[in-house]
């Protein structure tokens, strides 16, 4: 971009896509500060959004899906003015924090980075709680505009996931590193809305599962995360085997009350998923049914 004033020191523009996040994007923006540049892209929110994010500064892109592919985040990486050739992608209730940024840092003065993009860990803040044990996530979050691609997912089918990727990572033309310091996720919305954000993807693994679409999915994955996933997802006992590594072996006892609840969580995911995919079973068997009729 001709005539850009980097906002920071780390040459990265980073991405956050917003619906209705006014809670949340207050302390997600002010993370921010160290960064060339921040877009915020923003689906038409209704409750003060958009302002929110250019009191911070931040560049706002309007964003309506059109109901096919690509959806939001691949239309990012396409279509945004970007003035870096790396993009971060925080979710509204994400902080980058103060070791994430020095390391950032360091990462980009030391010249061009040997990777092609770097896995972030997500600590989850669990009523009111920073959690230091049980289930993190760890997303591909930093790479190189170049070289990095959403996977086209034909998940159109399942109208629960609407405009954004589904849990996925894009995929590389190179290697991927990992970071040390880690992003807080901070969903300050009440806790109803977690549940319900993940019974949504419940259903969206569910389908996928059921038909060996996230199998395919995971083919793009390196070998050691491709054959963890296919794992975990075909644990016997899941929701129990996942709430005692979580719980017990990961130590989220450590955690008291918040990390007992975030463990059990993550357990009742784990048992939507089954229940959905025994409901989509229903389902085809009733329609094959009354086809056969």
């Amino acid at each position: 971009m001709s005539g850009f004033t980097p906002r920071g020191d780390i040459p990265a523009s980073v991405i956050v896509m917003t619906r209705d996040e006014a809670e949340c994007l207050p302390a997600c923006l002010a993370a921010l500060g160290r960064f060339a540049q921040v877009f915020v892209v923003d689906s038409f929110s209704r409750d003060g959004t958009a302002d929110i994010a250019r009191a911070w500064g931040a560049t706002v892109v309007d964003f309506h899906w059109n109901g096919r592919l690509p959806k939001k985040k691949q239309w990012c990486l396409d279509n945004l003015p970007f003035a870096c050739d790396w993009a971060l992608f925080v979710d509204a209730d994400e902080i980058v924090t103060v070791e994430l940024a020095a390391e950032l840092a360091a990462l980009f003065a030391a010249g061009p980075p040997p990777h092609a993009g770097y896995f972030i860990v997500g600590r989850p803040v669990f009523l009111g709680r920073t959690l230091r044990h049980g289930w993190i996530n760890r997303k591909l979050a930093l790479v190189n505009r170049a070289s990095a691609r959403f996977p086209a997912v034909d998940d159109l089918d399942v109208a629960c996931m609407w405009e954004v990727e589904g849990h996925f990572q894009p995929t590389l033309d190179g290697s991927a590193g990992r970071l040390t310091a880690h992003m807080l996720h901070d969903d300050r919305k009440p806790l109803a809305a977690w549940f319900m954000r993940h019974a949504r993807y419940a259903q969206w693994e569910a389908a996928l599962s059921e038909d060996g679409r996230l199998d395919r999915l995971d083919a793009a994955e390196p070998w050691s995360r491709r054959w963890a996933k296919r794992l975990y997802r075909r644990l016997p006992l899941r929701p129990l085997a996942v709430f005692f590594v979580a719980y017990v072996l990961r130590l989220g006892f450590l955690d008291r009350g918040p990390g007992f609840i975030h463990a059990t969580a993550r357990a009742v995911y784990c048992w939507q998923v089954a229940a959905c995919r025994r409901d989509l079973r229903r389902r085809r068997r009733q329609a094959d049914g009354g086809r056969e009729g």
